[in-house]
């Protein structure tokens, strides 16, 4: 199985008791023609499928051309926007030079940020006493 941005294309789990949508065969295809596969990104995500919505990771400052265009926050779950990751607008596979242009950013930016720590790493830093009473 080929694995972009860190997730297998088959990596779909459960959100509020239902399915994330999965991405078409067609999504999948062009996806896998613009975005490379990049093992040196340290665990960080930096581009995925969400259903037929290609959403890439970038800064602010980066992300508002996209929104300019026609992308918007990229939110899993009506709401809850995830922090510094944009949909691209719906016209991403007709336009794989601009989609490109985007993807490379967002590589090169995940590619500056500290290597992610794994989950069980995570919850144990955060069931440490911190020594305070």
């Amino acid at each position: 199985m080929q694995v972009r941005c860190g997730l297998p294309f088959d990596s779909v789990g459960r959100m509020s008791g239902g399915a994330m949508p999965k991405p078409s065969e067609q999504a999948k295809a062009a996806f896998t023609k613009l975005v490379p596969v990049e093992p040196a990104v340290n665990g960080n995500m930096f581009a995925g499928l969400f259903g037929e919505d290609l959403f890439v990771r970038l800064p602010d400052d980066q992300s508002a051309p996209i929104r300019k265009q026609g992308g918007r926050d990229f939110e899993p779950m009506p709401g809850h926007a995830m922090k510094g990751y944009v949909t691209v607008p719906y016209t991403w596979r007709s336009k794989p030079r601009a989609t490109q242009t985007w993807i490379a950013a967002s590589l090169h930016f995940a590619r500056g940020l500290p290597p992610k720590a794994a989950a069980g790493k995570k919850q144990a830093a955060a069931k440490k006493p911190t020594g305070r009473k």
